[in-house]
């Protein structure tokens, strides 16, 4: 990382044991991103889902009360920079019993809104590869896109998490089928006043590219979508993972600046130089 770049940006995805397939403490993750230089990094573990959903990737709702005291711990352990309390909140059927009402209610500075279910198969488990073979690449695209379109329009979340995860064991359509699912999807993103993260952990599987690719970015960039940075990061080491890259990219596409929330509000932030 640049000297610029150490000091400013924000990780806005990170993950902590309490989601059951994360590994360090949080002291260690605090310890990363001041190793790593970053203004900050907010916590986001996986929503509780009292219906049982993915039951296996996320706390259970009496372990919350957990999660938030080990959040607001971490602000005066001595790490020097910003600890902001946030959730990935799935989106899935069911979801209107719980999540709408729930998230409304908690003090969290940002929700990330996700899709990793396409009906019952789990697309981007390494576990259920077996779906993929013989999969009609585009019609599981559209089919994920329509998904996110329908979460964002709810209006609940704040960013829209990892947009175009199917790629992430490296099956793509062509492009110009991408850009053709895209852009209506984005219009959608526009009109409920989200963000987007450049979410790195795309560079660490086998699509080996950050989510989204510059192709999405730069059609999110004509619509005046705002970015954020998140890694993703299930382990210390991971915390502010290809922010470079990251920024790079954002500024191929257009963008000279991002967005930081707090208390569920954009501010907005200059990219640094790279």
């Amino acid at each position: 990382m640049s000297k610029e770049l150490r000091m400013a940006l924000i990780d806005s995805h990170v993950h902590t044991v309490l989601c059951r397939h994360a590994e360090g403490e949080v002291a260690d993750f605090l310890a990363a991103a001041s190793e790593a230089g970053l203004a900050g990094l907010a916590f986001t573990d996986h929503a509780p889902a009292p219906c049982g959903y993915d039951a296996r990737h996320r706390m259970p709702l009496d372990q919350f009360s957990v999660y938030e005291q080990m959040v607001s711990r971490s602000r005066s352990g001595g790490y020097a920079g910003e600890v902001l309390f946030g959730i990935e909140a799935d989106y899935y059927e069911g979801f209107e019993s719980f999540l709408p009402s729930w998230l409304k209610s908690q003090p969290f500075d940002v929700v990330l809104g996700s899709v990793h279910y396409i009906g019952s198969w789990g697309f981007d488990n390494p576990d259920n590869l077996e779906g993929w073979r013989g999969a009609d690449v585009a019609g599981v695209w559209r089919r994920y896109f329509d998904l996110v379109g329908r979460m964002v329009d709810t209006g609940i979340y704040d960013v829209v998490a990892h947009l175009d995860l199917p790629k992430k064991f490296g099956h793509r359509p062509p492009e110009s089928s991408i850009r053709e699912m895209a852009a209506p999807l984005l219009d959608r993103i526009s009109r409920a006043g989200m963000a987007i993260e450049l979410n790195t952990s795309g560079l660490r599987r086998p699509a080996a590219e950050i989510y989204p690719s510059v192709l999405i970015l730069s059609l999110a960039r004509e619509r005046g979508i705002p970015i954020c940075f998140g890694s993703d990061a299930h382990r210390p080491f991971e915390v502010g993972f290809g922010f470079s890259e990251a920024v790079r990219s954002a500024r191929e596409a257009g963008y000279s600046d991002c967005v930081v929330f707090r208390q569920r509000r954009k501010h907005v932030c200059p990219l640094p130089v790279v």
